[in-house]
């Protein structure tokens, strides 16, 4: 069905859980004409839209993009002219480092409605599914979310500003940069048994979570063979969630592997 307008809705899919997702966002699914989606967003999310709406993959991996970001702009702007209801799908948040700032300015350029539908960021879904505390009156006044893959690949500006000990710092996309981001951290003044967590597939049945420190995390990720994207936690909140109930009480090393907490995918 098409309406005489089309119209785009930048709406988040959550981290992975589909009872996570909003329930408007759950309603837009339902009612899209077509849904363009990343690789995150599993296949019991697009379910919960039914049979009738058409599915684009418009997925990107570090290194890989299977559509490029232009081609994305340019198939939002392209549905919406045709009088559909579009629905861009994003794990996570679209405005955390989910690039919805520049396809909602593609949008509004093309003289396309837009509107954005939040989802539950990664940070927050990861913290939640561990029981990491992202702020705590004994240990974090503030949290900083950061990128490991920003647009050329460049380090930090200031360093100085990552290492506030009274902060927990987030880090999404950083597992390839995992080594060089906690190596910069340990010369920038944070100390070598700074805690850090490594969160994959957080919320699903699948999350694995690696605990260690600044100098141990690096390899006990690769041992771990974590999967790309995980979350990074770093700061003295992670030893606050050392015995959250989601975890299985035995290790191997600093390696939680959480059990099943709900279906999903991210």
């Amino acid at each position: 069905m098409q309406t005489a307008n089309g119209r785009v809705w930048l709406v988040g899919a959550g981290p992975g859980d589909p009872e996570l997702l909003t329930r408007k966002a759950e309603r837009l699914l339902r009612e899209a004409d077509v849904i363009l989606h990343d690789r995150l967003v599993s296949p019991e999310i697009l379910a919960l839209a039914g049979p009738r709406p058409q599915r684009i993959y418009v997925g990107k991996c570090c290194g890989n993009h299977h559509v490029g970001q232009r081609r994305t702009e340019e198939l939002l702007v392209h549905c919406a002219r045709q009088g559909l209801r579009v629905v861009r799908l994003k794990g996570g948040d679209p405005f955390i480092f989910g690039r919805g700032g520049e396809e909602m300015d593609a949008l509004r350029a093309a003289g396309i409605a837009c509107e954005v539908v939040p989802g539950v960021t990664a940070a927050l879904g990861c913290a939640a599914a561990t029981g990491i505390p992202l702020t705590h009156r004994d240990h974090a006044s503030s949290v900083l979310f950061v990128t490991g893959n920003d647009r050329d690949n460049r380090s930090p500006a200031d360093w100085a500003a990552l290492t506030h000990r009274d902060r927990t710092l987030v880090m999404y996309m950083g597992l390839a940069a995992l080594e060089h981001f906690t190596e910069g951290l340990q010369r920038s003044g944070l100390p070598a048994d700074w805690p850090v967590a490594v969160v994959a597939e957080g919320t699903t049945a699948h999350q694995q979570t690696v605990r260690g420190t600044l100098t141990t995390i690096a390899g006990l990720a690769r041992e771990a063979g974590l999967p790309s994207p995980a979350l990074t936690i770093i700061g003295q909140v992670v030893t606050a969630g050392r015995s959250h109930l989601f975890e299985t009480s035995g290790q191997v090393g600093a390696q939680h592997v959480a059990a099943p907490v709900a279906d999903g995918d991210r």
